[in-house]
This record gives structure tokens, C-alpha cells and sequence, in this order.
């Protein structure tokens, strides 16, 4: 009589345990706004984003390497419901860029930002104290534009400090993150 051993791993066996495991993972669900609904404190971007905030930030690349760091100065004004977030980036290079993010608070933790170098309507939800952004941003590279996917996590830590982490993409396939810390200054 032939015995089985069920404890040594054919290829088949193998294929299949591998099948079957990247089947759970795309079964794994993404985070949504909702799922920090409890989380406090609650971010009101019309109160957060208005006045003074410095951010320091990096961005890595999809192996994880430090490509660049820069510090953002932003000024943001409310009238209603629409907003206006003036940011000036400032590279480690010494290099300098500037964005203005024409925003609108459609109620409803629902937001849509606009700005020069953003192709289309920046589309955001909060709930608790997280934001996602998605959106698409012209980016210049070597004398060429590209778009790219952002997918962009803001977390409200307390009443000054925001830590934000985006994943950037390109034809589904990931480019790299930007990670960031703001800080509300005081009045």
C-alpha cells in the first residue's frame, strides 16, 4: 500500500495554498472614512485648515528609500463654505513649489478640492478624525508631466497636530508615499 504524506508539499499543493492565499488577501477590505467614525477628535477642516500650519514632510520611494524631504508654509481662509489652502513647498534641494487648493465643504463629510496642477476634482471624505483624499496630480519629472494617483490619509492627532500618509500610483502599480506632520500654530 502507497502511502500519502500529506506533511511533504507537492507543487501542486503548493500552487494551490498559494492560490488560495492570494485569494484572502484580495478579499482583505481597504479602510474607509467610516471605519474612524468614533475616533476623536473629530477634524473639521474649516477649523483645522484655517490660519497658519507648517508641515514637514518626505517621500519615499517604492522601495522605501528617502528621495526627498521639504517643509510646506500654508495660510487657510474659510468664507461659508468655501475654502482656500495656499501652500509653498520648500525642498531639501532648495528647490521651492506652490499650491493653491480651492476647496468646498459639500456637507456631509463630503469635500472636493481644486488646484492648477490637479487634474479634475480632488474627491474627499471625513468621518471621526480621518480624511481620505483621492485625486490626480499633474507631477513633473525630468522635463515631463506625468498623472499620478494619490490615495491621501490625513489623521487628526489633537487640536494642532495632523499626520498624513499618501500612497502615490501609477497605472495601479505603486510610485512611493508621502508622509507628513502638520502643526496648527498658535494664534
Amino acid at each position: 500500500m502507497k502511502s500519502l504524506n500529506l506533511f511533504r508539499p507537492s507543487s501542486a499543493r503548493l500552487a494551490a495554498l498559494s492560490l488560495a492565499a492570494a485569494l484572502l488577501a484580495s478579499c482583505a477590505s481597504a479602510p474607509v472614512p467610516a471605519d474612524y467614525a468614533a475616533e476623536q477628535p473629530v477634524l473639521d477642516l474649516k477649523q483645522y485648515f484655517n490660519g497658519e500650519l507648517v508641515a514637514h514632510g518626505l517621500f519615499t520611494d517604492r522601495a522605501g528609500k528617502v528621495a526627498r524631504r521639504f517643509t510646506v508654509q500654508m495660510t487657510g481662509t474659510w468664507q461659508g463654505q468655501n475654502g482656500t489652502l495656499d501652500e509653498l513647498f520648500t525642498y531639501s534641494d532648495g528647490k521651492t513649489e506652490r499650491r493653491v487648493w480651492r476647496l468646498t465643504d459639500e456637507g456631509g463629510g463630503r469635500y472636493t478640492g481644486r488646484a492648477d496642477d490637479v487634474v479634475g476634482v480632488a474627491e474627499g471624505r471625513a468621518a471621526g478624525n480621518a480624511l481620505n483624499w483621492r485625486y490626480t496630480l499633474a507631477l513633473p519629472v525630468d522635463g515631463k508631466l506625468y498623472e499620478v494617483q494619490f490615495d491621501d490619509w490625513m489623521y487628526l492627532m489633537d487640536g494642532r497636530v495632523m499626520l498624513n500618509k499618501a500612497a502615490m500610483s501609477k497605472f495601479g502599480f505603486g510610485l512611493g508615499e508621502v508622509t507628513l506632520s502638520f502643526t496648527k500654530k498658535l494664534p
